[in-house]
């Protein structure tokens, strides 16, 4: 599909993505850190959802399928949405050589919700916010496609001075853990500015849990220090509980 600069996206961060898209399921090239904190974020789902069997699941900024793929595999009806038409092309020839079904296409949230209203028991939008330049705009589609008892998972990086230290000028330019240039600290989200982008679409945010990674074991778990990267958990009241 053709995307225009009008539409909520950095043209750049695209570009950015779509020239390294090769290497979304090389684990141990530029994408390697969201492999190994994958579990991490399937174990956030699992442990709300319950289980993913059957459930139709809408993955918001999807890139390359890593998260797509991971709960498809327990079963969830997935459907992967991201700008990046390279990544987009990984993800559809990686889920086609494991057999998996998932339909992945390269739009946006905004568009994509106007078509698919109610329609998704759950909702995910991991690492994607501080990419765009209306995060606002983004989780007003998400909230948009659930349905009324649905779930909505959320993360992004905290907008402190610990963040910038170890999220960019540890991770891009002293660990290399990712390439330079791949955040910007003015784009992180306090944890209150999301709970009230979320609020504000009538969702009620259930749990906020912190995600140390620890590039030594190359992995990471949930604790409570939310300064750093963090994940949300937000459920869509039915009418009955309104």
């Amino acid at each position: 599909m053709s995307l225009t600069n009008a539409d909520n996206l950095d043209q750049q961060e695209v570009e950015k993505f779509d020239e390294i898209a090769h290497n979304w399921w090389d684990k141990d090239q530029e994408f390697a850190p969201l492999h190994q904190i994958n579990p991490c974020r399937l174990d956030f789902i699992l442990g709300h959802a319950g289980q993913l069997y059957d459930k139709q699941v809408l993955d918001v900024g999807c890139g390359g399928g890593i998260l797509s793929y991971s709960m498809a595999k327990h079963g969830a009806k997935v459907t992967g949405i991201d700008a990046a038409e390279q990544a987009i092309k990984i993800a559809q020839l990686h889920a086609k050589s494991q057999s998996i079904s998932i339909d992945f296409q390269q739009t946006l949230a905004e568009p994509f919700s106007e078509n698919h209203d109610s329609q998704f028991d759950i909702v995910t939008c991991m690492e994607m916010l501080e990419h765009v330049p209306d995060p606002e705009s983004v989780i007003q589609a998400a909230c948009k496609t659930l349905k009324p008892g649905g779930q909505l998972f959320v993360s992004t990086l905290n907008k402190t001075l610990k963040a910038y230290l170890l999220g960019v000028v540890a991770a891009e330019n002293i660990l290399g853990l990712v390439p330079k240039g791949t955040h910007e600290h003015d784009k992180f989200i306090k944890p209150s500015r999301l709970i009230a982008m979320i609020e504000s679409q009538g969702l009620k945010v259930k749990q906020a849990k912190g995600m140390h990674y620890n590039p030594l074991t190359k992995s990471a778990k949930l604790n409570d220090d939310l300064s750093i990267n963090y994940l949300l958990y937000a459920y869509k009241p039915t009418s009955a509980e309104l």
